[in-house]
């Protein structure tokens, strides 16, 4: 497995209060004074364009090789956020989140950042433990760095960029998942993976707004970077399969409590160790993180119907931290 990360971001020299409004400015931050808040657009019940096509979520089993060599590029691109809804991502491999990374303890990852982009960036992978004084260094654009670190512990881990301000890098798209299998993980029918973000909308077509953000005040919270999208694109599933479900909350400020209607967990493997078995007589409803955990649960769907999944925050799945399985 080969990964390449370019990356366009902020300058280096970002670490004082100063420095952190100066960004906010460079970044749009406060685009939405310099234009119609895009907020004023959303609406959740409005339909997608019919070529509308959900960001993948289904996850595929880890690659053999035990070397994984890829290259993330950084890209600013406009994408719409909820149906009718633009906003300029700052992506991670062209898109938010950024590409899932996926191996097996004692595997080996090689990544190339590559900044393509006007600004500074840089990638923190929660995955390998190391001194970040270099590999997680702010690079301006046209240069590149190499970041390897061995995958040492399992679990879903947090990626993102860490060039400061921290939280409007996150909330403007830079952020992914590596999963780590645990050694004992028995295959399942069907695995999906759900990163859950705010997002503070600023100006249309523009990048996040600097002071919702600062007072933690989002106007949408989505599964895998639009609003809604399952919703409108169900994730499939079949009655008696058993269904793994990754969930990531990467924030940068709120926290998830992932619960499917008409599901019940069997299966709980909170933050690297499992908290719920099969075997066990009891069960679970929900599944709490906080920013930066990421955790799995499963669940066997007992017949054909509708299941909608939330986060049972329930302000924030009415701004958009909602789908449904379609078991049939």
């Amino acid at each position: 497995m080969e990964l390449t990360v370019r990356a366009i971001g902020a300058p280096a020299t970002q670490a004082s209060a100063a420095a952190t409004s100066t960004e906010h400015s460079a970044h749009g931050g406060s685009g939405a004074s310099e234009g119609e808040d895009a907020a004023a657009d959303i609406d959740l019940q409005r339909e997608p364009a019919a070529s509308f096509r959900a960001h993948p979520a289904e996850l595929p089993p880890a690659p053999e090789e035990t070397v994984h060599r890829v290259t993330l590029t950084v890209t600013e691109t406009v994408a719409e956020v909820a149906p009718g809804v633009p906003q300029t991502r700052w992506t991670f491999g062209g898109a938010a989140p950024g590409p899932v990374l996926r191996g097996r303890i004692g595997d080996t990852f090689e990544i190339t950042l590559v900044n393509d982009g006007t600004i500074g960036h840089s990638v923190d992978f929660h995955a390998g433990a190391l001194a970040p004084d270099e590999p997680m260094r702010t690079i301006g654009p046209g240069e590149a760095l190499t970041y390897t670190f061995t995958a040492t512990r399992a679990g879903i881990w947090m990626y993102h960029c860490s060039t400061m301000p921290m939280s409007m890098h996150i909330a403007n798209g830079m952020s992914g998942a590596v999963v780590i299998d645990p050694p004992d993980l028995v295959p399942v029918d069907r695995e999906y993976l759900l990163v859950q973000n705010e997002l503070y909308l600023g100006s249309s077509a523009g990048t996040a707004d600097a002071e919702k953000l600062a007072e933690a005040r989002p106007d949408l919270v989505v599964f895998n970077g639009v609003a809604d999208q399952y919703r409108h694109r169900p994730l499939a599933a079949r009655p008696g399969e058993r269904v793994r479900v990754w969930v990531l909350d990467a924030g940068p400020n709120s926290p998830s409590s992932f619960h499917v209607v008409g599901g019940q967990f069997d299966t709980v493997y909170l933050e690297g160790s499992y908290a719920l078995r099969p075997e066990d007589a009891g069960g679970s409803q929900a599944l709490g993180l906080q920013p930066a955990q990421g955790s799995f649960v499963e669940l066997v769907f007992p017949e054909a119907g509708t299941y909608p999944f939330v986060t049972h925050r329930m302000s924030d799945a009415e701004r958009g931290a909602a789908g449904l399985f379609r078991v049939e």
